[in-house]
């Protein structure tokens, strides 16, 4: 099915959807780092959890981790990047592999089809964000939103890219991309950053990690 860009995507919008067969067809760049992701995530849930992820690119990681938990909620605000996902889906459950409780969603966190029915509970019992945050241009409102949506208690579990030590590097030449299309919207965030925001969004972090180093933040943050 061919993608049709409408007239409110965001340039980043329209660059993901672009990328999107592009990226797909990428590898992992450092596979140790990505399982150990999956494996502290995975210590975190539980067999009878609801859980949204955003940013969930083609759709990899959510095939990997749902069948962990009682119902998964996969979102990507680029249309191109679902359509891929649920390619892998369809391929998957043809082959004998259910999927029971996966979905994915052509959404951001503010569509209100992300929300929980009235008969799953009262959020949440995590909100996943991968390689996603530093991507947002409105990380305050996204944390606020993802607060609301979670239960008390409820995960924020995350992995961020940091450059802000390299911004002097990354950022103009991000910038110059931009103007061709070829970069979307990026924050230039550092582990203290992504963390003082966290917190100050109603969170306590309980735990924290490196995967890959030096860049990539991991965080768990529970809902106070």
């Amino acid at each position: 099915m061919a993608i049709t860009w409408t007239n409110d995507m965001t340039p980043s919008t329209r660059f993901w959807d672009k990328a999107a067969r592009k990226y797909a067809a990428s590898k992992i760049k450092d596979q140790a780092a990505y399982e150990k992701t999956l494996e502290r995530t995975t210590e975190h849930l539980g067999p009878e959890d609801h859980v949204l992820e955003l940013g969930a690119g083609t759709g990899s990681t959510a095939l990997l981790l749902a069948k962990n938990v009682k119902s998964f909620l996969s979102t990507d605000f680029a249309p191109g990047m679902i359509e891929i996902a649920n390619e892998k889906l369809a391929a998957d459950r043809n082959s004998g592999v259910a999927h029971e409780g996966l979905s994915f969603l052509t959404a951001d966190a503010f569509d209100e089809r992300v929300q929980l029915s009235d008969e799953q509970g009262a959020g949440y019992d995590a909100i996943l964000a991968f390689n996603f945050f530093h991507l947002v241009e409105n990380p305050d409102d996204l944390l606020a939103r993802v607060r609301d949506l979670l239960k008390p208690g409820g995960l924020y579990i995350s992995k961020t890219v940091c450059l802000k030590d390299r911004a002097w590097l990354f950022g103009p030449m991000i910038k110059v991309m931009q103007l061709f299309g070829k970069a979307p919207y990026v924050s230039m965030f550092s582990f203290e950053d992504v963390e003082d925001k966290i917190r100050s969004a109603g969170f306590e972090i309980i735990e924290t990690g490196t995967y890959p180093e030096p860049r990539s933040r991991f965080v768990v943050a529970r809902k106070v």
